[in-house]
């Protein structure tokens, strides 16, 4: 079993803060969402754990089984375990998508132990196969000219192949309509194992009716606020963020209130 951790963490962008004392614990074999008001620091949390330098940390920890990670590089934290499933994934002409995924997963691997292709592709195949894309999709360019569905199964399409111990998945269900939607919970949901954590960012109930997760934080104003199972999320569908924060007695204004 391995475990992600933050503790406390503070964080600013361009001296704003945002993120103002996050704790967070999570294993391999379960799956936790993260919801909360626009504005609120959920994809701030992400990017920080991955590792993006735009996002300064000031105060806290982050720990991958033990290890401090907040002086790895992106490239390091991803070798150790990490995933980004990014809201909006960037265009790579020149690379397929089957040359990018096999370098990462051989990235992962001792040079004296590289994926051999017939093995690779008989893994793709089969991973394509569950997201519904065709076989074309393998050769064209890295989300070169692919729609917003397209870009999100490709997302899970390196999530499947990859196989690493945390995935943070951003709004993943962003602009999908719902078959789309329906395939894409079914690759994160056949990754579900006792060597498979996932970190589910999303403002909505209606993916958490396809994949089930095992804990829900409730994030407001850089901090979480409040966690439960699955039924906290259906509470903040029915009743919305301003409901819990008032019951919550928080002095938090929400971005989407009016002046």
């Amino acid at each position: 079993m391995s475990t992600l951790e933050v503790k406390n963490l503070h964080v600013t962008i361009e001296g704003k803060k945002i993120l103002k004392g996050v704790n967070l614990v999570m294993h391999t074999g379960e799956i936790h969402a993260i919801m909360g008001p626009n504005g609120t620091g959920k994809s701030t949390l992400s990017e920080t754990i991955m590792g993006n330098p735009a996002y300064k940390v000031t105060q806290g920890e982050i720990f991958l089984d033990g290890k401090d990670i907040l002086k790895m590089p992106v490239d390091e934290r991803a070798r150790a375990g990490l995933f980004l499933a990014m809201q909006y994934p960037a265009e790579i002409p020149g690379i397929t998508n089957a040359e990018f995924i096999r370098g990462a997963i051989n990235a992962r691997r001792p040079q004296d132990d590289q994926l051999p292709i017939r093995q690779f592709l008989k893994d793709l195949d089969q991973a394509m196969e569950v997201l519904d894309m065709t076989e074309e999709m393998a050769e064209r360019h890295l989300n070169e000219g692919f729609s917003g569905g397209e870009k999100k199964r490709n997302e899970i399409l390196q999530l499947m192949m990859i196989k690493p111990k945390f995935a943070i998945l951003d709004e993943i269900d962003s602009g999908l309509d719902i078959d789309a939607l329906k395939v894409v919970s079914r690759g994160v949901n056949q990754m579900r194992g006792p060597e498979f954590g996932s970190l589910i960012i999303t403002h909505y109930q209606r993916l958490l009716n396809y994949i089930v997760p095992d804990v829900v934080h409730v994030m407001m104003d850089g901090r979480i606020v409040k966690q439960g199972g699955p039924e906290l999320a259906k509470k903040l569908e029915d009743e919305g963020y301003a409901g819990l924060r008032d019951e919550l007695g928080l002095d938090i204004k929400l971005v989407d209130e009016d002046a």
